[in-house]
């Protein structure tokens, strides 16, 4: 399948799962991991993150597509707005190890912005999403993810060590997707 004809099929998926289709957004979420991995790795290599960062930068921009899938417009291509979100979770990554992240002008030429207000529903889901973890990962996912602070700065403040907090966060993504996928009904 090309490239184009795969892009189009994702956006056929998540034009679906807009309107509701919780078989299509698995269908799509299912399609879309892989290439966001490898789109990860690619990056992390690129801009000097350590290979370990792909897989929860993974995890934070499928959270990000979650709450965000509503500012995607359907008229245009889902390629460049998934990249976009790619990139913005890389750059977070690194400004929480305290690195200068550069982006290239070629990396942005291409890619539309993304409108950061939503209708206020979103956060309601994620408040109720957060509320089903336990305290400490709840903690974490509200401080890494939702406020931008860093891994060092959210250990210190939990009194946790910096590796005992990004297996927290990890875990606790994964819960989330498992806590999505139950409340939407795609395991079936």
């Amino acid at each position: 399948m090309s490239r184009s004809a795969r892009e189009q099929e994702w956006a056929d998926w998540m034009r679906r799962a807009i309107d509701g289709d919780s078989a299509a957004y698995h269908r799509f979420l299912h399609a879309v991991t892989p290439h966001l991995r490898s789109m990860a790795r690619r990056r992390c290599a690129t801009y000097g993150a350590p290979a370990s960062e792909a897989e929860d930068i993974v995890q934070e921009v499928l959270l990000a597509v979650h709450l965000k899938r509503g500012t995607w417009d359907p008229a245009r291509p889902i390629g460049p707005w998934l990249a976009t979100i790619v990139r913005n979770k890389l750059v977070d990554a690194l400004r929480r190890r305290g690195r200068e992240a550069t982006v290239t002008v070629d990396d942005i030429a291409e890619l539309p912005a993304i409108d950061d207000r939503t209708d206020g529903s979103d956060r309601v889901d994620v408040e109720r999403m957060l509320e089903k973890l336990k305290d400490p990962q709840r903690d974490i996912v509200r401080s890494i993810s939702l406020e931008g602070a860093g891994v060092r700065e959210t250990a210190t403040r939990l009194h946790m060590s910096e590796g005992a907090v990004r297996v927290a966060l990890h875990r606790a993504l994964k819960s989330l997707a498992a806590i999505y996928r139950r409340q939407s009904g795609e395991d079936d």
